[in-house]
């Protein structure tokens, strides 16, 4: 017994030790530049988006691509992603002090790193996809040479985009705390204006119910304000440094009642899948109507963001004294620089309007399970997927000769933490094959949303609550059309272009004369192509037969076959 207890508090102290070295570790690991030049940011960490926190730092490239990119620790290359979350071609490093860096929209690998990837991407018959290595197969060391930077994937311009993860929980971790060091920024934050948000019959400021700005044209505000009851308040402020004049996110905020902090954020640390979080801590209505973001100093009920903290009242100012309410605004940096904006709020009686009672069934609440019914379709929102109660505008567009009715649940945009299941009937009493229904949702343009068939309803996925949704039938398979064998300077390559105008392509493989072809996707543009000299198939001169298989997400198949000379 004595012996186990020993064992227990070893254990104990061990993994006490661990979990507080990991944490020193944070502070003190010093990475190496991923560039071998200045570096100048285009983006920072956690700057708000819609739908998303900023992932990663953007570094510059000089608006080229073919910039040198270097691994920033030691360690091996875990995984090779392509095609993949917007990133393009990139590599993530794992790293033995508990991280993992990821260098996106890479032109292309090094020798050694593309020879590994094009020996998966044949075991896989596929270009695109996460491609997983063991230790062993590909270690670097510090400053070793990766890739070359580019413009793939979701990428509008060449650059860098550079994430640190913790490897165990994949939190998405700042990566200025690892290669800050490496840059100059003696540039304090700046606020533009406060939003102030009264409660809706609980709270009034400067006389009035309804959302307003206030500019911040000082640091010490001059006009004092009143206000009575609860009230929330928000503030649309940047970071900026010498190299650029690019502005940037907030790394930390704090918001002050008479010196007392009400709310904190510290943008570092974000949980990946609590990323659309950022569209109720920031107003996204606002966003949409001005694009510019104001991140609130308050806490709404559905939200569960840990880079946030608040007193008891969620970060809410209760004015319930006929007093000065003195309050502040803290910004800082990751580097330190701090800029405060203080006003005045007199505490002011005012009568408080009933906060009106939902009178409809339409509404969908953040602690509950949420089951959102109409005639023919239904959506289950589970708990914590929206940031507070709220009400919800269906409508329904009857269609007795379509496959389904359509079905919208918001007249602007307004979008669900996670997609989320929802079902459709099908009209039709009679379906040729029910495997070929889908859900698409159409939001500016279609979009695939699954579709699992199952006693005469269609069960897919929804996020976007304004957008159309309603079933579509898709027998046809993908359309192959044969552009020829082209020589270019990288050597001779097979072109084919590649689409499907309904549920979308889902997979496609290449063979001549029974030998597998790797086909890639050309970028912005619906082709792929196959490099002839990177195929282990050697050229005879003479006739080989070409087959081109394509499958879309309906698992509607098309065969092509063609003769190459080669």
């Amino acid at each position: 017994m004595i012996k186990r207890f020993l064992y227990f508090i070893v254990f104990v102290l061990f993994t006490f030790l661990n979990v507080d070295g990991h944490n020193d570790a944070e502070k003190r690991v010093r990475y190496s530049s991923p560039v071998n030049y200045e570096n100048v940011l285009a983006g920072n960490f956690g700057e708000p988006r819609p739908n998303h926190f900023h992932g990663g730092v953007d570094l510059k490239t000089g608006g080229v691509e073919g910039k040198p990119i270097f691994s920033i620790g030691g360690g091996y290359v875990s995984k090779i992603t392509i095609g993949m979350f917007g990133f393009g071609n990139a590599v993530f490093v794992q790293h033995p002090e508990g991280y993992t860096s990821v260098y996106c929209h890479l032109k292309k690998f090094t020798p050694q790193i593309a020879a590994q990837v094009r020996k998966k991407q044949y075991e896989q018959h596929s270009a695109e996809g996460e491609f997983h290595f063991l230790p062993s197969d590909l270690p670097v060391a510090e400053g070793q040479l990766l890739a070359v930077s580019g413009n793939t994937g979701a990428s509008t311009a060449p650059h860098l985009h550079l994430e640190i993860h913790d490897t165990k929980t994949w939190d998405m971790l700042d990566p200025l705390d690892f290669i800050g060091h490496h840059l100059v920024d003696g540039q304090p934050p700046q606020g533009h204006a406060i939003m102030v948000y009264p409660q809706e019959g609980e709270g009034v400021f400067a006389g009035g119910t309804i959302q307003q700005s206030i500019g911040l044209s000082s640091h010490e505000l001059p006009r004092h304000y009143s206000a009575w009851g609860k009230v929330g308040f928000g503030i649309w402020a940047n970071d900026y440094m010498e190299a650029t004049y690019n502005h940037y996110g907030i790394r930390q905020i704090e918001f002050l009642v008479d010196g007392r902090q009400v709310f904190a954020s510290n943008v570092n640390g974000i949980p990946v899948n609590q990323n659309m979080q950022v569209n109720s801590w920031g107003d996204y209505d606002h966003y949409l109507r001005s694009h510019v973001w104001y991140m609130k100093a308050f806490i709404e009920p559905g939200v569960t963001l840990p880079i946030l903290s608040a007193d008891d009242n969620r970060g809410y100012v209760v004015f319930d004294e006929e007093r000065d309410y003195h309050l502040t605004f803290l910004l800082t940096d990751y580097k330190g620089n701090q800029s405060r904006y203080s006003f005045t709020v007199e505490g002011k009686p005012n009568e408080l309007k009933k906060k009106p009672l939902f009178t409809t069934l339409h509404q969908i609440r953040p602690d509950q399970l949420n089951n959102c019914q109409l005639p023919g379709c239904q959506l289950i929102v589970r708990p914590y997927m929206v940031g507070k109660t709220t009400a919800y505008q269906p409508k329904v567009k009857h269609q007795p000769t379509s496959y389904s009715d359509a079905y919208q649940f918001a007249d602007h945009s307004f979008q669900l933490f996670d997609y989320q299941p929802i079902a459709i009937r099908v009209n039709k009493k009679e379906v040729k094959d029910p495997s070929k229904l889908y859900i698409v949702a159409n939001w500016g343009i279609d979009k695939y949303m699954g579709g699992d068939y199952q006693d005469g309803w269609v069960w897919g996925r929804a996020r976007e609550l304004s957008a159309v949704y309603e079933l579509a039938y898709d027998d046809q398979p993908p359309t192959i059309h044969y552009q020829g064998l082209v020589s270019t300077r990288r050597g001779e390559t097979i072109r084919l272009s590649l689409t499907d105008e309904k549920s979308g392509v889902l997979r496609y493989e290449g063979y001549l004369d029974d030998e597998f072809l790797l086909f890639e996707p050309i970028a912005k543009s619906s082709s792929v192509e196959c490099r002839l000299k990177n195929s282990s198939v050697k050229r005879t001169g003479k006739p080989r037969t070409l087959v081109f298989t394509a499958e879309d997400y309906r698992h509607n198949k098309r065969t092509f076959k063609t003769q190459v000379i080669y």
